[in-house]
């Protein structure tokens, strides 16, 4: 791995497809969907605008993960 995608990877979740295409973010999850078999909803979700929709969305969730995982992650009580 370069030090350059090294870098992007902190930002986005980045796919390599196999005629070599590298898909990041929303478009990245998008294929991951579409490879476990949830072919409908990507296929839809590839569609503009909402295509547009998934990457905003995409990128909200990155940009707060660690946010999301504080309220994911936390044990229950016992």
């Amino acid at each position: 791995m370069t030090p350059e995608l090294y870098e992007q990877c902190k930002y986005a979740m980045h796919v390599v497809v196999p005629d070599g295409r590298v898909l990041r973010g929303g478009r990245a999850s998008l294929y991951i969907l579409h490879t476990l078999g949830y072919r409908r909803i990507a296929t839809i979700l590839r569609l503009w605008p909402l295509s547009w929709c998934v990457d905003l969305g995409y990128s909200l969730v990155a940009r707060n993960r660690y946010l999301f995982a504080r309220w994911f992650a936390k044990c229950p009580k016992s």
